[in-house]
């Protein structure tokens, strides 16, 4: 993976654990886990594209 792909991956990653962490500690928040969704779509299309 280059350089830019792997921080989106690893940023992606870093992301779920937060909002993972968060909905443990103070519950579930719809608007995180929807800015979660849309990081990984953006990381997998970034994926995608560097395959191609």
């Amino acid at each position: 993976m280059p350089g830019s792909t792997k921080t989106m991956g690893v940023l992606t990653v870093g992301g779920l654990v937060v909002v993972t962490a968060y909905t443990v500690a103070l519950g579930s928040n719809g608007w995180l886990w929807f800015g979660w969704v849309v990081l990984g779509l953006i990381t997998l299309g970034m994926i995608v594209s560097r395959n191609t």
